[in-house]
């Protein structure tokens, strides 16, 4: 009980924001369905996530000093409030019959601007309302409910588009928004984080400050560089996993292997939050992605059955909400909180920025380059490993990305300034 009431304001504030969370995450799927209905082109419902992920990344360096600069809570319900309209602006739209895909360009944009400031704020106000010692344990617990929310979103939302139209899924979002603001609102109290002395800094100064950081913390940098090349082989990973399960299996395929990627995570979420502390949080970092990176890639490329898909699916992931946790534990203990803002932004800039280079090369290298390779090459041990038929391109792309991850691992393992970090 005690422990319990150590944190139980991140708890209140954890249930409500995540039950928010699955209602907007469901209005943005019920969106890609219809857009792509609208449309019937990929690429354009592609460009959805373009659109949000673009102003994200560079706007991250700025907003991380405003949220420094602002009170947490008031950035977070300002930011909840301006979704809230994109969303009220989106339904006035669907009922009159005026919604355009430009429309859902706009909103994801301004939404993205929006998340950019709020993720921040958000992440400083996990840590405000923690103890250090419960890092790991509200970590593994947020990894839980993000997982839980991937599960449930194509489910729910799907069925309630099935029986009651669009319109239902988007008023459960401003249900479940208009409960989790209230409750931030009325029964969180989120502590002021330390101030530097320097009040008086431009924005471009408190946005360098970031920056500056990193240059004297080398630890830290190279820790989010690691994150980075991994992030960049993981979203390859995600770019040409439809297009070889596709061309080997069918749909039902496909969704028993994103299936299996859910279940992994929200069984590896229960493992970080009741995992006890280890000796060396950088070596389960490194050891994690070093397993997830050494068996997933090989098993879809050498696998042509869904079951070998499936167990290459879980093993990749069961452990990557460990890895999250340890990550985030290393990363609100040695960033002190009055600049924590800014360190996370900058590292949201240089750590997510890879992640739509990785989709756009996956997506090229399949269809450019190693596909046209495997149809066209005479040389029987590519052949006789991967085959000559649609989707062998892809295979030989898994190896490879495999192959580069076990290496980006072995390699950053070594780095003494990630070792020093404990």
């Amino acid at each position: 009980m005690k422990t319990l009431n150590e944190f139980k304001f991140f708890i209140i504030l954890w249930l409500t924001q995540s039950f928010s969370s699955l209602g907007s995450a469901m209005t943005n799927f019920a969106l890609v369905i219809w857009l792509y209905q609208d449309s019937g082109s990929a690429l354009t419902t592609a460009l959805l996530s373009v659109c949000s992920y673009a102003p994200y990344v560079i706007m991250s360096i700025f907003a991380g000093a405003i949220s420094d600069k602002w009170n947490k809570k008031t950035v977070m319900l300002v930011c909840d409030c301006f979704a809230a309209l994109c969303t009220v602006i989106t339904l006035i739209l669907l009922k009159t019959g005026t919604l355009a895909v430009w429309h859902l360009y706009i909103l994801n944009a301004l939404n993205g601007l929006m998340n950019s400031v709020q993720s921040p704020a958000s992440d400083v106000a996990i840590t405000l309302l923690t103890p250090e010692k419960h890092y790991q344990k509200t970590s593994g617990m947020r990894s839980f409910s993000n997982s839980l929310v991937s599960i449930l979103t194509p489910v729910f939302a799907a069925a309630i588009v099935s029986f009651a139209g669009i319109e239902a899924v988007i008023a459960f979002d401003l249900i479940t928004f208009t409960a989790a603001f209230c409750v931030l609102i009325f029964f969180i109290k989120i502590p002021e984080a330390p101030q530097k002395s320097e009040n008086n800094e431009t924005l471009l100064q408190s946005a360098k400050s970031g920056f500056v950081y990193l240059k004297y913390n080398k630890g830290i940098l190279w820790l989010i560089l690691f994150l980075s090349a991994i992030n960049l082989i993981a979203s390859i990973n995600s770019s040409v996993l439809p297009a070889m399960v596709l061309s080997k299996a069918n749909e039902t395929a496909l969704g028993l292997v994103n299936s299996c990627v859910g279940i992994a995570t929200l069984f590896g979420s229960l493992v970080a939050t009741f995992f006890p502390k280890p000796r060396s949080r950088i070596k389960v970092i490194c050891n994690c992605l070093l397993f997830s990176m050494s068996t997933e890639n090989f098993l879809l490329s050498f696998g042509n059955h869904t079951i070998i898909w499936c167990i290459g699916s879980v093993l990749g992931w069961m452990l990557i909400p460990l890895m999250g946790a340890n990550y985030d534990v290393i990363f609100r203990s040695n960033v002190p909180k009055e600049v924590q803002g800014r360190v996370y932004s900058v590292r949201n800039t240089l750590q997510f920025f890879t992640i739509p280079v990785g989709h756009f090369l996956g997506g090229f290298l399949v269809d450019e380059v190693f596909e046209p390779f495997m149809e066209n090459t005479e040389i029987s041990l590519f052949t006789n490993i991967f085959g000559n038929r649609k989707g062998s391109g892809a295979s030989l792309l898994f190896f490879i990305i495999g192959a580069a991850g076990v290496m980006v691992c072995l390699i950053f393992r070594r780095i003494k300034s990630l070792r020093k970090l404990e």
